[in-house]
């Protein structure tokens, strides 16, 4: 089984975890160079994987739900609050993700292409 690691490692990935275990978080989204980078092929709808903590345990299994490529800019408000991470707009998701992947070396562009998640938590370790 694959697996997803959310965020940095230490107090974000620990916040968000939490987010996905009680239920707040239903959704993520990526980078899609990050796939070819790591040559790993997109999730699909039904796929499970282990959601990880910073020592690589499995703290739960989730079930993706839906698996959407599209520019930046196109990501829905919808998606972007399924995300569950308390951003008041789409534009405060956009800038909070911009200056993310950009700590992380990637500036993100307004048709940068970006994979969006839904899941499910279906069972926790």
């Amino acid at each position: 089984m694959r697996a997803l690691e959310l965020g940095f490692p230490g107090d974000m990935r620990a916040e968000l975890n939490s987010l996905v275990l009680a239920g707040k978080k239903i959704a993520t989204t990526c980078l899609l160079n990050e796939y070819a980078e790591e040559a790993e092929g997109l999730e699909y709808v039904s796929e499970r994987q282990s959601l990880l903590e910073d020592e690589g345990r499995s703290i739960a299994t989730l079930e993706y739900t839906s698996v959407e490529v599209k520019p930046f800019t196109e990501v829905t408000w919808e998606h972007a609050k399924a995300e569950g991470e308390g951003d008041a707009s789409l534009e405060d998701w956009r800038d909070v993700h911009r200056r993310f992947w950009g700590r992380s070396g990637t500036p993100v562009e307004d048709h940068t292409a970006v994979v969006c998640l839904a899941f499910r938590v279906v069972g926790r370790s």
